[in-house]
């Protein structure tokens, strides 16, 4: 089935970061329909970027989600951008998937007011304060936050994050482009950590807070919130999947924002970063990876 037509607003995105979420989500604009641009400033990065979109959609159509000709037609839509300016200035929407730095971001946002004058501008930020990104722009009422989960192609939540000055028909543009993703929006107030992160992030500390201390193995505790509550996954798999160091960001980041001590990050977590054990894209951390495959490790504080 073809992509339902784009919203009006919304035609052409760019996305400027070409990490794993930055081609997840270039992907997952391609794929819908919309013609997409990626643009990182580190050329390896951006020379890889076309290869690791084009086996997401094979992933995609092994799963049965897309055709061959799906895959052709999305292919062709993406393209890469070794020049910002030039993408940048015939977007209609840019989101930024640059590391969980506000001052990385603030820089992004600031060449980005210049280089988009036309954009609505969305941060991929799962933590960092949208008001204060927005601060690094002329037009704060155009500025948002549109938080998507790793892996953007198949998960089905994004979070719409409304900063104190972004405007209705900001919000009403991008709700309109995240249901022609195919995707479902909630919205919530620009806060520390917003909804979604701060309730995963609570759940997983304290999950590797429980490792550390023996209470269970990471394998059984996470058994415990799939089989005893329902989840698809436990927090610990989740925190491999996500980043063991985006996770500890963003645990210092709220630990910080709301002076609280639940989100001071576990010693464990702190440790497993320094030794590189960031989760799946490491091959290890709470489990080792072999592809998709995860296998317990044993784990003590």
């Amino acid at each position: 089935m073809p992509p339902p037509e784009p919203p009006r607003e919304i035609r052409r995105v760019l996305v400027v970061g070409a990490g794993t979420m930055g081609r997840g989500i270039a992907a997952l604009c391609a794929s819908r329909g919309f013609e997409t641009a990626i643009h990182d400033p580190i050329p390896a990065a951006l020379e890889s970027a076309p290869g690791a979109i084009a086996a997401l959609f094979e992933k995609a159509k092994a799963r049965g989600k897309m055709t061959d000709g799906d895959v052709r037609a999305a292919v062709a839509r993406v393209r890469v951008a070794a020049d910002l300016s030039d993408a940048a200035g015939s977007a209609d929407l840019v989101v930024e998937a640059a590391p969980e730095s506000l001052e990385i971001k603030s820089a992004i946002f600031s060449e980005l007011d210049r280089r988009a004058p036309a954009a609505i501008l969305g941060s991929n930020t799962s933590s960092l304060s949208i008001g204060k990104i927005a601060g690094a722009t002329g037009r704060p009422e155009r500025v948002v936050g549109i938080h998507f989960f790793n892996p953007p192609l198949a998960m089905p939540l994004v979070e719409i994050v409304v900063g104190p000055r972004t405007d209705a028909r900001t919000v009403d543009a991008v709700r309109a482009f995240v249901g022609a993703l195919g995707k479902e929006s909630i919205e919530v107030r620009d806060s520390p950590g917003f909804a979604t992160s701060r309730l995963g992030v609570a759940l997983g500390l304290e999950a590797i807070r429980m490792v550390e201390e023996g209470v269970a193995s990471a394998a059984d505790i996470d058994r415990a919130m799939e089989a005893g509550y329902g989840h698809a996954m436990g927090p610990l798999k989740t925190t491999d999947l996500v980043g063991l160091d985006v996770r500890l960001a963003i645990a210092e980041a709220l630990a910080r924002e709301l002076s609280d001590e639940r989100f001071r990050p576990p010693e464990l977590l702190r440790r497993l970063v320094a030794e590189g054990k960031t989760g799946k894209k490491a091959g290890e951390g709470f489990y080792r990876w072999e592809g998709n495959e995860a296998r317990p490790v044993s784990r003590r504080g």
